[in-house]
């Protein structure tokens, strides 16, 4: 018997007994879907993760002043170690170096003021954080060493003083009862985006400003954060130990005592990745349990067409029919309602993540699932190999049946 034969009879058979049939079939769909859906929604986790995560940059380290308890006289972090962290000689895996103090003051234009977060920041804090644009740009090099009365609006911050985002340069707002000219608008950095700084509620004045004006310091270069560059993001080890060494020489800390913290953002990267990758593989696994139910409930339903088709058996046997064309004949049929159950599965499965899209978008936390062509053929495979593994038994069952007994059988 050629396969082509076999799947043929094993179509006719199954459509026999429609309703036997499709409900062993269901069993395989429910079990490919739960794989297909689990497994496609851990990837769409992990991306929407990864690309929030993004925002912060992978080539990123951020340093805050931080002192160990034990430290008598612990330094804060100045502009003198932004400049020092920018020596290509002591940190050649730094590529630059932004400041940036932070406090929170009343905005006002007209009638209108709310209370907002004040950053001041370097000229180069916006190209080293991905800070996007709606409008304008940001302040330069210029503003930053004349002190100049420029600041740049978050998105939400400009939408609820002027009603708008767009049409915002050269309008005058008020911090603290000054006035000041706007030179650009943020984009937003969206719901469930990641980052150290939540600008879309916030302004960004030259740091020189901030300090004089706005943001007193215990001292006059006094910075709350640097914000450092890597050249290359396999080099972060290196780089942080670079900075590490600059700072713990210039504080002139106690061996194993800081007075910082560096934080390398491609860590939270990498952590994330781990964690859902394996909560994906979890999912997956809990999932896969019901492909083995749904093999179960075909080798039971096999185990019982065997016995109702004893006398067929032996009448084939005694005709001719050889063991392997027993064999292949029940085996046909379990891997054919393994494979249509594995195709139906994989379509309830991308539909069941379709509508999960749909709704987490409409909740406010878009989640995209992931079915990858790995996915599908994986599921593809394991159905087939259910059909096969359950299916070996029934069928082996079948053809070692002597003839004389099987057409004994009522």
């Amino acid at each position: 018997m050629n396969i082509f034969s076999a799947l043929k009879e094993a179509l006719g058979s199954l459509a026999a007994n429609k309703l036997r049939s499709s409900l062993t079939i269901l069993g395989i769909v429910i079990g490919v879907a739960a794989v297909i859906a689990m497994v496609s929604l851990g990837r769409g986790l992990q991306a929407s993760i990864t690309s929030q995560l993004s925002g912060i940059g992978t080539t990123q380290l951020s340093v805050f002043y931080m002192p160990d308890p034990e430290i008598r006289n612990p330094q804060p972090l100045t502009t003198g170690d932004m400049q020092a962290l920018v020596d290509p000689i002591n940190a050649p895996d730094v590529k630059a170096v932004s400041a940036s103090i932070s406090g929170v003051g009343l905005v006002s234009f007209g009638s209108k003021s709310s209370s907002a977060t004040i950053y001041g920041t370097t000229a180069n804090y916006a190209e080293l954080n991905n800070l996007k644009f709606q409008e304008g740009g940001f302040f330069g090099e210029e503003q930053v060493l004349g002190q100049s009365s420029t600041v740049v609006l978050g998105p939400r911050l400009a939408d609820l003083l002027f009603n708008r985002t767009k049409g915002l340069v050269g309008e005058m707002v008020r911090i603290e009862g000054q006035p000041y000219r706007v030179v650009g608008v943020l984009q937003s950095l969206g719901q469930g985006s990641v980052s150290f700084s939540d600008t879309d509620m916030a302004v960004l004045v030259p740091y020189t400003t901030a300090r004089l004006r706005l943001i007193p310091q215990g001292g006059r270069d006094q910075v709350d954060t640097l914000t450092v560059q890597v050249r290359d993001s396999s080099r972060t080890m290196q780089a942080t130990e670079q900075v590490k060494q600059i700072l713990r020489t210039r504080h002139r800390t106690p061996v194993g005592l800081d007075d910082f913290y560096v934080f390398a953002s491609k860590d939270i990267l990498d952590a994330a990745n781990s964690i859902t990758s394996m909560l994906t593989i979890f999912l997956g696994g809990i999932a896969a349990i019901s492909l083995l139910v749904g093999g179960i409930g075909i080798m039971n339903i096999m185990l019982v067409s065997v016995t109702e088709r004893t006398r067929e058996i032996g009448l084939r046997k005694a005709v001719g029919a050889r063991r392997r064309d027993i064999l292949v004949q029940f085996l046909a049929e379990s891997v054919m309602l393994s494979l249509l159950g594995g195709g139906l599965g994989i379509l309830l499965g991308w539909l069941i993540g379709v509508a999960v899209a749909v709704v987490s978008e409409n909740s406010g936390n878009a989640i995209t699932p992931i079915v990858g062509i790995d996915s599908i053929l994986l599921a593809t495979l394991s159905a087939s190999a259910i059909g096969i593994f359950f299916g070996f038994y029934p069928a082996n069952r079948a053809a070692t049946l002597q003839p004389v007994e099987a057409l004994r059988s009522e």
